[in-house]
């Protein structure tokens, strides 16, 4: 097989057609093709007046040598099998904690392998999940073992889905596949910058937690990790709290997978001596236009074609004041969301469906916090820090989880805008400035930025824009040190995973290292894993 790329096709071009393509543009004549399928596909907007897609191809054909020598950008296409080789000797059953990306591919791959896993969700199913962020957005009534934050499919399943990463993996590709096998769209395995939505993502995970179960894996919500046993330097039980009562599993391999907004379990880890180090994040706003806006900056007079979907923008700009202001999971036609997860602490993410058809299209946007900005040395100094601006941000919307909102107009001028952007946070908005709740070198970054994103993207300095704070969850404050083997650098038989641990940033990546701690397990419970 080979892989043909920067195929140049137009927006109306009939994908049906991909064999009369390899015929006509790549010349590979009829006889010779047995097969092709879409490999990648993405859009080219850097000419408003000539926007088009650009595409790849896995190609099957007689001959595949000499095309490698003749087709231009055409490369080996090599199909990558993951195995895994199924469990010898099992004396207890490894236990993951968190049931988000991270957690839900390490809970699969154990599956698979026969080593029946315990995964504990202090959140709880995906149905019931959904009427308690409901009701916070709607009532503000705030479940803090139950959120956009805790629960199952962790906080991606409250997001856009998005599925982009900066790593590269072998794995991915096999990530993909099981996705597509749980529910989510075919197209996934080919678009640049694929995304699954928010709706369909809770079957895509409801689809896994029956395959997990249906492997003898089992599942229990409303679990809420408390505390752990060791004995000679290695963990031998974890307990949990459900409904009032603590039990205890004994397990010899633990998967510590709880997501970035775990606050508790890093104090259990610092409390515990575990090892822990400050890490640098980001903190900053979530900023709105209407999505028709967005669309018409991107994409000229093409916006509006049926071949394109809402636009999605990335932003960077280095600043005079040494920061960094960029944007970071851009939601096309979403939504502003309520993610607070503690009592008297504000926080918003983004979201949005499949169809991405909301009026606004959002993104949050971010400057760099060092842990030279930390108040000390102290290794959750950082998670203190999110906790502090959280907490400033509850009280500049009113106490009551309402977000404070501004208009970019009126925090760059001081001048009052009637805006025609509506805010789309829920359950409710107040006027308030950054100021109220930012530190000054983030709102200086913003002040600065804003219009110098403006100069690279038309209208995205609109003083229409609307600003809503906070968006401080956008990864952990907090590595919980491990070795190369996985394993906690204090603890044998724990393995600190994920976003939450430290070594991920997004739904692929998480899964990928949740994957890597699962390979790491088996090979703890002396499998021969193959890769």
């Amino acid at each position: 097989m080979i892989r043909v790329g920067n195929i140049r096709v137009p927006l109306n071009f009939d994908f049906t057609a991909l064999p009369e393509l390899c015929f006509k543009k790549l010349g590979i004549k009829p006889d010779r093709l047995k097969s092709v399928r879409l490999s990648k596909k993405s859009v080219d907007a850097r000419k408003k007046s000539d926007v088009h897609f650009i595409i790849s191809l896995d190609i099957e054909a007689k001959g595949e040598e000499k095309l490698l020598k003749t087709l231009k950008n055409a490369v080996p296409a090599e199909k990558y099998e993951y195995k895994i080789v199924p469990v010898k000797k099992l004396s207890t059953r490894p236990v993951i904690i968190g049931f988000g990306p991270a957690g839900m591919f390490a809970a699969l791959v154990l599956a698979m392998a026969g080593a029946k896993p315990i995964i504990l969700e202090r959140g709880a199913d995906v149905d019931s999940r959904c009427k308690a962020v409901e009701r916070f957005r709607s009532e503000g009534v705030l479940d803090t073992e139950c959120n956009i934050q805790f629960g199952e499919g962790g906080a991606g399943t409250f997001s856009d889905g998005k599925l982009t990463t900066g790593i590269r993996d072998k794995r991915i590709g096999w990530i993909l596949e099981k996705l597509v096998e749980f529910g989510a769209p075919e197209e996934i395995l080919y678009l640049a910058k694929a995304h699954i939505g928010t709706d369909m993502l809770r079957d895509v995970v409801k689809n896994l937690r029956k395959r997990v179960i249906s492997l003898d894996g089992e599942v229990v919500f409303g679990a809420r990790f408390c505390s752990f046993t060791a004995e000679n330097d290695r963990i031998s039980a974890v307990e949990y709290e459900s409904q009032g009562q603590r039990y205890q599993i004994g397990t010899e391999n633990v998967i510590l997978a709880s997501g970035h907004s775990a606050r508790d379990v890093f104090e259990l880890m610092f409390n515990s001596k575990i090892s822990l180090s400050q890490k640098n994040f980001a903190v900053g706003v979530r900023i709105e236009h209407r999505r028709e806006d967005i669309d018409k900056a991107m994409y000229g007079d093409f916006a509006g074609h049926p071949a394109l979907k809402a636009a999605d923008y990335k932003l960077a700009v280095h600043l005079p004041n040494g920061r960094t202001l960029y944007t970071f999971c851009m939601c096309p036609g979403g939504e502003v969301v309520a993610a607070s997860s503690e009592t008297g602490r504000l926080a918003v993410n983004g979201m949005s469906c499949f169809a991405r058809d909301a009026e606004n299209s959002n993104s949050a946007l971010l400057v760099n916090v060092d842990t030279s900005d930390y108040a000390s040395d102290h290794p959750l100094a950082g998670m203190y820090f999110q906790r502090e601006l959280e907490e400033k941000a509850f009280a500049a919307g009113g106490s009551d989880y309402s977000a404070p909102v501004i208009s970019v107009g009126e925090f760059l001028n001081g001048k009052s805008v009637n805006s025609r952007v509506k805010p789309s946070y829920r359950p409710s908005v107040k006027k308030a400035s950054p100021e109220e709740y930012l530190p000054d070198f983030v709102c200086e970054s913003l002040k600065m930025g804003i219009p110098e994103m403006g100069r690279k993207l038309r209208g995205f300095d609109s003083p229409a824009a609307i600003l809503t704070g906070i968006e401080s969850r956008s990864s952990s404050p907090v590595r919980i040190n491990r070795g190369e083997d996985f394993q906690s650098v204090s603890l044998r038989g724990l393995f600190p995973c994920g976003e939450g641990a430290g070594y991920a940033g997004g739904i692929v990546s998480a899964a990928v290292d949740g994957m890597k701690c699962a390979e790491a397990v088996l090979k703890n419970l002396e499998v021969n894993y193959e890769n």
